[in-house]
């Protein structure tokens, strides 16, 4: 859909959440994606992963800190809530086995900044140029960050869990979220009210500025086309499977028939360099866990009763047969 073909009368949350869907997909198909949420990765390349997140998460929540009362930014400005950057320092401790205070010393972590992938570079100057230039669009990569959190995040939790030996919880607290206004774990219903929360302020920031919400939308391209990129920089693992992509923990996810045309990416404008016939299926066994799993990730979603049924068997019959 051309940006002329958009509905702007629309909320912000409808067109980030539709107008995204394509870019959602292609993050999704993305190979290191697929190793990551199949918990495929080898550990210490998950580690690398979480290194460069925390690197992402620092920069965006100092650009929110900084904007905090920003007329944009402040109806969802809740660190308490969302903030990462502190949770994710304390799971690389943990997977190095060594003190937080010292793991930037890490010879993993030495390396990682010495030799930075680009995409991870154009990712980290790409909000540091918003946070001086144009901090309303900084609220794009906070939609697209803090809901895939919430959304594929969990369902990657427990892949990422069981691969490298978490299953007490010990390494995982960038993937927990409280309560909305209270101090307990939050469940998958508690979740879901968050990221209600989270649209309905998004909607009040944007409000019926047209202007603002093409700047939003168009960011969040942006900011999907940087975590493609950042997928693009995993190194394939031991055993590594070749197809089957799993929703990455991106956006705001949506049914497969709420996709939107195609998508070409905005320009990322950084300062540095800058996817009928019979299943295919091996086994009734994995066919049925493709269920399972698809209809888990529906939930996760957000999706629910007739309407994640429908979306299952959607996605199952156009992605699975032959």
């Amino acid at each position: 859909m051309s940006a002329t073909d958009i509905d702007y009368s629309q909320s912000i949350a409808t067109l980030l959440r539709t107008e995204t869907a394509v870019a959602h997909e292609e993050a999704e198909h993305s190979q290191g994606a697929g190793w990551l949420t199949r918990g495929e990765l080898d550990r210490e390349e998950y580690i690398r992963f979480v290194m460069m997140l925390y690197h992402v998460y620092e920069t965006l929540e100092q650009g929110l800190d900084q904007h905090a009362a920003h007329p944009v930014l402040a109806p969802t400005y809740n660190p308490t809530l969302f903030a990462r950057t502190q949770s994710l320092s304390a799971d690389i401790a943990y997977l190095l086995d060594t003190p937080e205070s010292s793991w930037r010393s890490h010879p993993l972590h030495i390396e990682l900044i010495s030799n930075p992938p680009q995409s991870f570079v154009d990712y980290t100057a790409r909000l540091t140029y918003l946070i001086d230039h144009e901090p309303a669009a900084l609220l794009a990569h906070a939609y697209v960050r803090y809901l895939g959190d919430l959304s594929g995040g969990q369902f990657i939790k427990r892949r990422v869990a069981k691969a490298y030996g978490l299953e007490d919880g010990a390494g995982l607290s960038f993937y927990d979220f409280k309560q909305l206004g209270g101090t307990a774990s939050g469940t998958i219903g508690d979740m879901k009210k968050i990221k209600e929360w989270y649209r309905e302020g998004m909607n009040k920031g944007a409000g019926d500025d047209v202007a603002l919400k093409r700047l939003i939308l168009d960011e969040a391209q942006v900011a999907f086309q940087l975590n493609t990129g950042l997928f693009t920089t995993l190194r394939a693992p031991k055993g590594a499977q070749l197809t089957g992509p799993t929703p990455a923990a991106l956006g705001d996810p949506v049914t497969p028939t709420e996709s939107s045309g195609t998508w070409s990416p905005a320009p990322a404008d950084v300062p540095a360099k800058s996817e009928s016939g019979g299943f295919a299926f091996g086994s009734v066994a994995a066919f049925l866990l493709a269920i399972a799993i698809s209809q888990l990730v529906m939930v996760l979603g957000g999706f629910s009763g007739v309407k994640a049924f429908e979306a299952v068997m959607h996605r199952l019959t156009s992605a699975f047969s032959a």
